[in-house]
């Protein structure tokens, strides 16, 4: 199917194992994405985001470094089996040699500190996508959802009934933040990142630093793991309108696999996530955005487990239920990889 798949966490699976002293690595484990799993369904491409949660970090660069570290060792372990992508002319090289492709990706720009030398690092280090923030402001700018301000607010409703309680975390979970944005650093790592050739990530960000990427940009970026507000009002997923500035861009979504992000149950409420979910968000987007402007973004190793989509083995299922939706065979192919791939072409 040549799937290409813009974010998951697995790295960090990873690490967090090697900490624990559980041997568990990249070919075979109990996580959603593994090389056998990824060879299953026929993967092209994985991106592999190095998350370092900024608040629970001392050093917050000497942490992505050591999820660097992971990252390369495991490259070099199975490299009969996956290869680093540095160019998009890496994706069809690896391919032809019968390898997978990996492409490194940071998830939350605040690692760097604002500071362009720690960027050029990173880049020097294989990194081609990153976001710009994650649920923290930082020096490159503000998240929809400000951790911080959501603890807050989870704190003071927990003593509220029922009916108050839920009103006060929809509240919080559905109202975007339309004033702050980029910083002015934000703006110079927006316009250095196009220079290099890596690629912008706005998952995560705010909507006023969406549109201010909007403004910015001369290239594609991407929305690597958000879904559609129209269908599911949490903030963390893209308005209409945001869908149509990024595929005017020439960008991408992807398809978050999030229960969370797919359809918004009362709080406390188990939300399992269903194939049709993510179909419904795939149908609005297309139908809004074009063809061109989806494609996966699963997630997978940062979310609790999808009940109908368990792993990156399984991803015949949903290639199904688009099908069975209306989708064609090459609207299909559009989604799972050749609009992310046209961007990669675009940018790297």
């Amino acid at each position: 199917m040549n799937i290409a798949d813009m974010h998951c966490d697995t790295i960090s699976e990873l690490a967090k194992a090697r900490q624990k002293q559980e041997n568990m690595g990249l070919r075979k484990s109990r996580l959603h994405v593994d090389l056998e799993k990824l060879k299953k369904s026929g993967y092209l491409i994985q991106n592999f985001a190095l998350f370092v949660e900024l608040k629970a970090q001392p050093d917050p660069w000497e942490k992505v470094q050591f999820l660097v570290k992971v990252y390369e060792e495991e490259m070099e372990k199975n490299k009969e089996l996956i290869s680093p992508v540095r160019s998009y002319e890496d994706i069809g090289r690896n391919s032809r040699a019968g390898r997978l492709s990996a492409m490194l990706t940071v998830e939350e720009g605040g690692v760097c500190f604002g500071q362009i030398d720690k960027l050029c690092t990173l880049y020097e280090q294989g990194v081609r996508m990153m976001t710009l923030s994650w649920n923290y402001p930082n020096e490159l700018g503000y998240p929809n959802l400000n951790r911080d301000g959501g603890k807050a607010i989870q704190e003071a409703a927990s003593g509220l009934p029922f009916p108050e309680k839920d009103a006060v975390v929809r509240k919080y979970l559905n109202t975007p933040d339309a004033q702050h944005g980029l910083t002015e650093t934000g703006m110079i790592f927006v316009d250095k990142m196009e220079e290099l050739g890596m690629i912008v990530d706005v998952s995560h960000m705010s909507d006023a630093g969406f549109y201010d990427v909007f403004r910015l940009a001369h290239k594609p970026f991407v929305a690597s793991h958000s879904n559609a507000r129209s269908v599911c009002p949490c903030v963390r997923n893209l308005s209409d309108d945001m869908i149509r500035r990024l595929a005017e861009k020439g960008g991408v979504t992807g398809l978050n696999f999030c229960a969370d992000f797919l359809t918004q149950l009362p709080t406390g409420t188990h939300n399992p996530g269903t194939v049709a979910d993510i179909v419904r968000h795939a149908r609005h987007i297309t139908n809004v955005g074009g063809m061109e402007c989806l494609g996966l973004g699963t997630d997978f190793d940062g979310i609790d487990t999808h009940e109908e989509l368990p792993g990156a083995d399984q991803m015949d299922r949903l290639y199904e239920a688009l099908h069975k939706d209306g989708f064609a065979p090459s609207q299909i192919d559009h989604i799972f990889g050749e609009n992310v791939l046209r961007v990669y072409r675009d940018v790297l």
